[in-house]
């Protein structure tokens, strides 16, 4: 916009500045030089592109039925090393069968807590076209009690994904011993 008032200075002046010959730049002339400017950046925005891939055939893909058989995956996806170090946020991506589609880490924190971006979980689960998700977590400490801010996290995943149509199914904090499931004990 500012480049646009400069040429219509520039323009009202030149009228003036040269005798006989009128205005130089026109408006004509300013579409122009936009719509050049315009087709000059077309290709300079982001590519974006969805792409799902997997290796696994849909028949070898786990089932998931119960709250236990989320733990059971979720154990063996975790590193045992660091589940009792540090806290790490994971979702299970589901189709319309309650199949696994993948596995997805939103973050990886501190001894205390890991910041969870809604837009990451979103964001993978429309990329898988996923249908449902569970949220796992793990608390180092080996406590399983949920804390306010798991409860937070987890209304608000449950309110974001009503809207998307995708299913919050449950919400599992872990240790290498046991777990707490939101959905068991009604939580939410």
């Amino acid at each position: 916009m500012q480049v646009k008032n400069l040429l219509y200075c520039v323009a009202f002046f030149a009228r003036f500045l040269i005798p006989g010959k009128g205005s130089i730049i026109n408006l004509k002339t300013l579409e122009i030089m936009e719509t050049s400017k315009t087709l000059q950046n077309w290709n300079q925005v982001a590519e974006i592109e969805l792409v799902y891939k997997t290796k696994v055939k849909a028949s070898e893909r786990p089932f998931i039925n119960s709250s236990k058989t989320a733990y059971q995956l979720a154990l063996q996806s975790w590193n045992s090393d660091t589940i009792e170090f540090f806290e790490q946020f994971k979702i299970l991506l589901l189709n319309q069968s309650n199949k696994v589609l993948g596995i997805y880490e939103v973050s990886s924190g501190g001894i205390s807590g890991t910041v969870v971006d809604l837009r990451l979980i979103f964001a993978a689960a429309l990329k898988a076209n996923a249908v449902s998700l569970i949220m796992i977590h793990n608390h180092p400490s080996g406590q399983i009690k949920p804390s306010e801010a798991d409860k937070l996290i987890t209304r608000k995943v449950k309110e974001a994904g009503s809207i998307l149509n995708i299913i919050l199914l449950d919400h599992l904090i872990i240790s290498p011993e046991t777990y707490y499931s939101f959905a068991d004990e009604g939580a939410f």
